[in-house]
């Protein structure tokens, strides 16, 4: 999947200055970016301890730590936008993980891999195997991923959770695109990542 275009979106999501929290920052190219772009108070959080390392090798501002168990401690509204790309799918406790971020942050940011995207249901009909992509690219006894899901299904939780989408986008590598009705079959069917922009009702 194109980091670069996801790059460009989320910083045009943020305004300059915003205080932001990136879980799941990985190596910190995100967090970089942003304060390179947007001068924003930034700071991450990271499970591996070689991508903290790497983070902190930039300057930048990273913990050590797990979504699911570690967020609880971050006062509320402590950030005006808090950031999850792609790394929803790979939590225990998604729907958590949501309330959480919309705790502490103000606006929040996620982005996930598209399981419903025509290529993964032509992989199961055909071969009858956990389907493999760029962005979903370990076979399943190898994957981090625990916790895959559609556009659909996302729409479906946020609506549970009485979380607004105030806005949502589809990442198909080449370009970015608006969705305005993220769970329509077509839009569920023809993209391979979904970015959403969420805010409590």
């Amino acid at each position: 999947m194109n980091n670069k275009l996801n790059e460009n979106l989320i910083s045009s999501l943020i305004k300059n200055n915003s205080k932001v929290l990136d879980i799941g920052c990985g190596n910190g190219s995100l967090l970089q970016y942003l304060e390179t772009n947007k001068n924003i108070n930034g700071q991450g959080i990271e499970i591996s301890h070689k991508g903290v390392q790497e983070c902190v090798s930039k300057g930048l501002s990273v913990i050590q730590g797990n979504a699911d168990t570690d967020l609880i401690h971050f006062p509320n509204n402590a950030f005006d936008i808090v950031i999850l790309s792609r790394t929803l799918q790979a939590t225990h406790k998604p729907k958590d993980i949501l309330y959480e971020m919309l705790r502490i942050g103000k606006k929040c940011i996620v982005s996930i891999p598209n399981f419903g995207h025509w290529k993964c249901r032509l992989q199961i009909l055909f071969e009858g195997k956990m389907p493999m992509t760029k962005s979903l690219s370990s076979q399943w006894y190898e994957t981090e991923n625990i916790h895959l899901c559609t556009i659909k299904d996302f729409v479906e939780i946020c609506k549970i959770l009485n979380i607004y989408i105030e806005a949502a986008y589809t990442n198909n590598e080449y370009k970015i695109k608006k969705l305005n009705n993220p769970d329509n079959f077509l839009n569920n069917l023809l993209s391979k990542e979904g970015i959403f922009v969420l805010t409590k009702k």
